[in-house]
């Protein structure tokens, strides 16, 4: 594509939420510290507008977002707020260090919501958007409005709406299929008939911000932006509740590569997108499942003989992206024990990482032990090697040790030293297996009461030195924490993992002490 067509199409505005409403999946949520490196990894991707969380929700919540806010520069930093004064209050005093913020606000429109949820008539909701609009504009020009379940809401009433949050000084009219009900040609009949019914339409962007429940998210995403919206609410890797949004790397991938039927330009730089993946499913525990689109770990593999056949020939045989356009790199087999600090810091940036002095150092030396125990190292387990690095220091909860014994004629056992907060606890324990024999050992070490609801193990890389990743799902009072980890040794993966996802449980469970619950989103 020429650089003069290019800037001839009409730029999408892309409205990343991983750190709101991707945060919402069970299990997923991140600490203060975790959420900062998304947030400069979504500026750095070329986000326009980042939904830093939901300020009312919990006095965390609110840290996160003011803290992004006195970060992030380039892109709009977003807070959600009920149509409430005192949750847009809120937002708006988290917001005010950005340079650029946003207000989004909200209310539901459907029947079955303000009859049952809401429990309010029409015309009080009405009202209630015309008053937190007003409220929201109080604190910043840039105002952002929603319909919750827009889709399902009697298409007049929406549009008195839009209509009133319009004329109130609303900027932005987002149309949630909140439940993801919609199909692709009704969701987009649906924004072109706002745009033929709301006289002040011309006064603001559609924006449209679709779930996943049917496997739609992405379809009625595009279709909306055929018949007339220019922002895309989605997140990484699809994340968020129950069967997540429409995906970032999705909806941009398919606008770059269908331009002959999709006329935008987006202002994300693609080469990060596996980097921003990467970063999102570490610290949230998630892993992307092989045969996900763009960034799953087959998307640009093949094993068919003829589409090797056909990729070797010419790419675009059986490739109608390169693996280069979205930041994976072609090298296989990159360093090795003898390659030295420098080489490693290089490797690192190329992977979209940038540690400082003393993170590289002790990231150096694990892989120098990790290279003395491979014979090849590639660019996934550097990638895991960092990841893990990097959790191991923000972990309060960590292994020290652990020692298994086990085989066909004994009962596997394990004893385990475990450091919480600086005290090292020890504990021995026997099981079914030594993965279980490992997990009691932990129990005794640290009590708690979570059930075991995933245990999960896939390789990195080929052959039998390949480290082993591990997701482990813990689950209590109704909440799941995951935790993902990685080794050489599958049973300290997976101790680690298990570790990983107990020192979320903890972390919860002291915020929920004096945190408030949120109610209800797009």
């Amino acid at each position: 594509m020429s650089g003069r067509i290019e800037s001839e199409r009409e730029t999408v505005i892309i409205f990343d939420t991983t750190l709101r409403d991707g945060e919402q999946s069970p299990g997923a949520s991140m600490t203060v510290e975790e959420k900062l490196r998304v947030a400069e990894a979504l500026e750095e991707l070329g986000v326009d507008v980042i939904e830093a969380g939901f300020p009312i929700a919990s006095e965390g919540d609110f840290h996160a977002v003011r803290e992004i806010a006195k970060r992030v520069r380039k892109s709009v930093v977003c807070g959600l707020a009920r149509a409430t004064e005192a949750d847009i209050d809120r937002a708006g005093e988290a917001l005010q260090p950005a340079e650029r913020k946003r207000i989004h606000t909200f209310i539901a429109t459907s029947p079955l919501h303000m009859k049952y949820k809401l429990q309010m008539e029409p015309e009080e909701v009405l009202e209630r958007v015309r008053e937190s609009v007003r409220r929201a504009r109080r604190w910043t020009d840039d105002v952002e409005w929603s319909g919750e379940d827009a889709s399902r809401s009697e298409r007049d009433f929406l549009c008195r709406c839009i209509e009133t949050a319009i004329a109130a000084g609303a900027t932005t009219i987002n149309i949630p299929d909140t439940v993801g009900y919609a199909y692709p040609e009704e969701f987009a009949d649906l924004i072109r008939y706002i745009r033929d019914h709301v006289p002040n339409i011309d006064r603001a962007v559609i924006s449209v911000h679709c779930h996943n429940d049917l496997g739609l998210a992405v379809a009625n995403s595009l279709r909306a932006l055929e018949a007339g919206a220019r922002q895309v609410e989605c997140t990484i890797n699809g994340i968020g509740e129950r069967a997540g949004n429409a995906a970032l790397e999705e909806i941009v991938m398919a606008i770059r590569t269908r331009g002959d039927i999709l006329p935008f330009r987006t202002n994300i730089d693609t080469t990060k997108i596996m980097a921003a993946s990467r970063l999102v499913s570490a610290v949230t525990g998630f892993t992307v499942q092989p045969n996900k689109a763009i960034v799953g770990a087959n998307a640009f593999a093949h094993e068919s003989g003829i589409h090797q056949d056909g990729v070797l020939k010419h790419a675009q045989t059986y490739e109608i992206m390169r693996p280069e356009d979205v930041g994976l790199a072609r090298s296989s087999l990159v360093l090795g024990k003898h390659s030295g600090r420098h080489a490693f810091r290089r490797k690192l940036e190329e992977l979209g990482y940038h540690l400082g002095d003393n993170a590289l150092n002790e990231a150096f030396r694990r892989f120098k032990e990790l290279a003395d125990r491979k014979k090849q190292v590639y660019d996934e387990d550097i990638i895991a090697l960092v990841d893990q690095e990097i959790q191991d220091l923000e972990q309060r909860v960590r292994l020290e040790s652990l020692q298994v014994a086990c085989g066909t004629e004994r009962t596997p056992h394990a004893a385990v030293a475990v450091r919480v907060n600086g005290e090292v606890r020890q504990a021995e324990a026997e099981g079914d297996g030594p993965v279980d024999a490992a997990f009691r050992a932990i129990r005794e070490a640290v009590p708690h009461e979570a059930e075991l609801q995933l245990f999960q193990i896939h390789a990195i890389t080929g052959g039998t030195d390949a480290q082993a990743a591990v997701t482990v799902r813990l689950a209590r009072d109704g909440q799941v924490f995951h935790g993902h980890a990685s080794d050489t040794d599958t049973i300290v993966a997976a101790a680690k993992a298990y570790l990983a996802a107990l020192d979320r449980l903890m972390r919860r469970r002291e915020r929920s002490a004096h945190d408030a619950v949120a109610v209800g989103s797009p």
